[in-house]
């Protein structure tokens, strides 16, 4: 929701996510909860979070989208009193969209394509330059980041840091009128090690497991608006949560990861699992995708 929306319009939103959310706290038993993860790791083509409410709301869910879009792209209509789902929709309150099974094929309709057939796929590959640009974003945060050998039995981790006294990140914020770089020196406030011996796609996942640590509010917030501060934690809390990103990150980037077995012999060994945020895990998940896609814009304070 952008500032421009009504508050009465604003607040029926707020509602109804509350509503939706009081639904996902069925997401307590280990084969519960892995249908969700599952669902959202391979649902790539909306974020984390609207995945997550679209299988709260339709967990046999394919493929979704808004009418016009069916109707538009793949030559369908939607079948008479199917009900619509509700995803958040960028710079405005909420998006309305069906689900293929909501669907008919109009006379002149082609084909589906296999991404919409079968969009849970299994596919794995290298990570591209997600690994450079998440690096790259995570200035704007004052995180930190350090490639160093680290020993077999290091991954990766993140600390708080004094900012005093330490050089501040040259973050670039855009580009001006005369097209020249623009940049801003970011006090640093944390700072992550990973282990340079790793393959790029393991430090990738650890460097995704780590800023899940940090997005989750593990470590504490500068700001409530920009992630939670939910200090605290038990250890295994804190862990379940940070597997979770990567392995939703990861799955959804198609690089393997050892999340999967983390998440796999916990949710195998246990009938519940810890009381974990899966709002804060979604949200963590999704801003770490955008963090990889490209250069990003400064935090509003």
């Amino acid at each position: 929701m952008d500032d421009q929306t009504p508050q009465p319009e604003k607040e029926e939103t707020l509602r109804a996510l509350d509503d939706l959310f009081v639904s996902a706290c069925r997401y307590r038993t280990s084969p519960e909860f892995k249908q969700l993860i599952d669902f959202v790791a391979g649902f790539r083509f909306y974020s984390p979070y609207n995945a997550m409410l679209v299988h709260i709301q339709k967990p046999g869910a394919n493929f979704v989208c808004p009418a016009y879009r069916w109707k538009r792209e793949f030559g369908r209509n939607i079948k008479p009193g199917a009900t619509p789902l509700i995803i958040l929709q960028p710079m405005g309150p909420v998006m309305f969209v069906f689900d293929v099974s909501d669907t008919v094929a109009g006379p002149d309709a082609p084909p589906l394509p296999e991404g919409v057939t079968n969009p849970f796929k299994v596919r794995y590959g290298k990570i591209g330059s997600d690994l450079e640009w998440t690096i790259e974003n995570a200035k704007r945060d004052g995180i930190e980041i350090i490639t160093r050998k680290e020993g077999s039995q290091s991954a990766g981790s993140i600390m708080t840091v004094p900012w005093k006294g330490q050089k501040p990140l040259v973050f670039q914020t855009g580009i001006d009128k005369q097209k020249n770089p623009v940049y801003r020196n970011i006090p640093v406030q944390y700072r992550l090690l990973l282990n340079e011996d790793l393959s790029r796609e393991s430090r990738y996942a650890t460097l995704v497991h780590e800023l899940g640590h940090l997005y989750c509010g593990h470590l504490g917030t500068p700001n409530r608006k920009w992630w939670p501060d939910r200090r605290g934690l038990n250890k295994t809390v804190k862990e379940f949560e940070a597997e979770a990103v990567s392995y939703l990150v990861c799955t959804r980037q198609e690089i393997e990861t050892p999340s999967d077995s983390y998440l796999s012999g916990y949710l195998r060994d246990k009938p519940e699992i810890p009381p974990i945020s899966p709002e804060a895990i979604m949200k963590a998940a999704g801003l770490i995708e955008q963090m990889g896609s490209g250069r990003m814009k400064m935090r509003k304070e």
